[in-house]
């Protein structure tokens, strides 16, 4: 066997002097070498395998079960999608699961993203209201996004309302989609009377109880209006003033043809002896305790609004527009923003007349820069109004803010200012957060119930990109812009 390297020289016994275990060594290393230089000369050579040659060619195993050029072949297995998700916890999101609006791209998932609240209502578990809450701080791209949503479902047959518009940025998107605008403002012909009766009367509603209906809007206008200019709540008695002047008002404008105006209610209140008479109460008791009453309304018939919403409207609603904007950047330059506040309320008021008809097709209400009505408790119940009714009207109420601490401008802890605003968040079935200061971060996780990953990735958030928590479901979004929509929603084009 003369392949075959012997072991025997290797082993020395222990009491060996020292030139035995030399010569043993040096018979290992001339065995080592022999046994490295010799190969199998025949294929029946010894199974025995010298050091260092390997197992397989460099091509790799032979047979099925060899792992390269995709050869390896495994047994199939079946498991539910409930199992699977257990079984590989880290597979992408699977998206929302309903038609909508392409937003842009679900970050975590690499895929399209897109949303409706209206598709989504019926379908996605705890999706209770189409309301949506949109904040973020300057310049991140919330108006786009809030502008991008009302273009993109005008594609869609969906109408949209912006019942305030306090920086005008919205009439160059009403113009692009052939809509509406109403420009108001000291010098500009737009008027719009908010005791103006809805276009029409639901059929399954009786033309009393729709009276009725009527006359609890105007005097829920009347006293927003009151409230906000005295800054504090009505008393009994000038609710009452209330109450008779407006039927008065609306009495006299039947007889003459045409609808009711803040000005004739305003000349109900100033006249002490029509106010007592109508009431049927002791000369001057209710004129006196309707005195402050009287003067309030005065301000929007001969004050700084005067003619602005104490004329026939101008504009009637058109039920085919695409979009209607009220564009109030003339009311808003000086410090005190309580022309703008009334006038967000008459608008509001008018352009409920549109949204009253629950046979109308599906709309969108924006409520951009809100937080300068989360400040007056008179806008805040009408915006809860409008929260409550939003299913059965078919309308999605959009607000936006800057940071979620705006809500807790509405008043103080336990106060219903509070309450109402927190509630208004309640009801919005999507919140959209683009990036929050780390100073904010404490509020928003607390009212929105934020994990500790989503208040990270909240602060974090680059130009474009929000945090969607529809339901009980978060996606990070990149929101995409076509090149059109980026010239057209250009807010920062006098900063350059």
């Amino acid at each position: 066997m003369k392949n075959r390297a012997s072991a025997s020289p290797l082993f020395t016994p222990r009491n060996s002097d020292r030139a035995t275990r030399r010569a043993a060594r040096r018979a290992l290393a001339e065995a080592t070498t022999r046994a490295r230089a010799t190969t199998p000369s025949t294929p029946s050579a010894p199974t025995t395998r010298a050091q260092g040659t390997p197992l397989y060619p460099p091509r790799g195993r032979p047979g099925p079960a060899s792992a390269r050029s995709a050869r390896l072949k495994l047994p199939s297995h079946r498991m539910t999608t409930a199992v699977a998700a257990g079984a590989y916890p880290f597979l992408a999101e699977g998206g929302l699961a309903a038609p909508g609006l392409y937003i842009g791209q679900d970050v975590h998932a690499e895929s399209a993203f897109v949303f409706d609240p209206f598709e989504l209502y019926g379908r996605l578990g705890n999706f209770t209201n189409a309301n949506v809450l949109l904040a973020g701080v300057i310049g991140q791209g919330k108006s786009a996004l809030a502008k991008s949503l009302a273009v993109r479902s005008a594609a869609f047959g969906y109408r949209i309302y912006v019942p305030s518009d306090p920086k005008g940025e919205w009439s160059a998107v009403a113009d692009a989609l052939g809509g509406t605008t109403v420009a108001l403002g000291p010098g500009l012909p737009g008027r719009l009377n908010p005791l103006d009766p809805p276009p029409s009367r639901p059929r399954d509603v009786t033309e009393t109880d729709w009276a009725a209906e009527v006359r609890k809007r105007r005097l829920f206008l009347l006293a927003s209006l009151a409230r906000t200019i005295l800054r504090r709540d009505l008393r009994p008695m000038e609710h009452t003033a209330l109450d008779v002047a407006l039927d008065t008002a609306v009495a006299t404008a039947t007889t003459a043809g045409r609808a009711p105006l803040l000005g004739d209610v305003a000349s109900v209140l100033h006249s002490p002896g029509a106010l007592d008479h109508a009431a049927g109460s002791p000369e001057g008791q209710l004129a006196a305790a309707a005195r402050d009453l009287a003067h309030a309304l005065r301000r929007l018939v001969r004050g700084d609004l005067a003619d602005l919403f104490d004329a026939p409207s101008t504009v009637q609603v058109d039920p085919t527009s695409p979009i209607l904007t009220i564009d109030l950047s003339r009311l808003g330059d000086s410090g005190d923003d309580t022309a703008l506040v009334l006038a967000m309320t008459c608008a509001s008021a008018w352009m409920e007349a549109a949204l009253a008809d629950p046979d109308g097709p599906r709309r969108w209400i924006i409520y951009d820069e809100a937080w300068r009505l989360l400040r007056h408790p008179a806008l805040l119940h009408r915006m809860q109004a409008q929260w409550k009714l939003s299913r059965g009207l078919g309308i999605a109420n959009l607000l936006v803010i800057h940071r979620l601490s705006d809500l807790l401008a509405a008043g103080d802890a336990g106060s219903s200012g509070r309450a109402v605003a927190e509630g208004l968040l309640a009801d919005c079935g999507t919140r959209v957060l683009y990036r929050q200061e780390a100073d904010q971060l404490a509020d928003t996780a607390r009212l929105l119930g934020l994990t500790a990953v989503e208040a990270g990735a909240v602060a974090h958030l680059s130009r474009g990109r929000g945090l969607w928590k529809v339901a009980d479901r978060s996606f990070v979004v990149q929101h995409h812009l076509h090149p059109t929509e980026r010239a057209l929603y250009d807010t920062d084009s006098r900063m350059r």
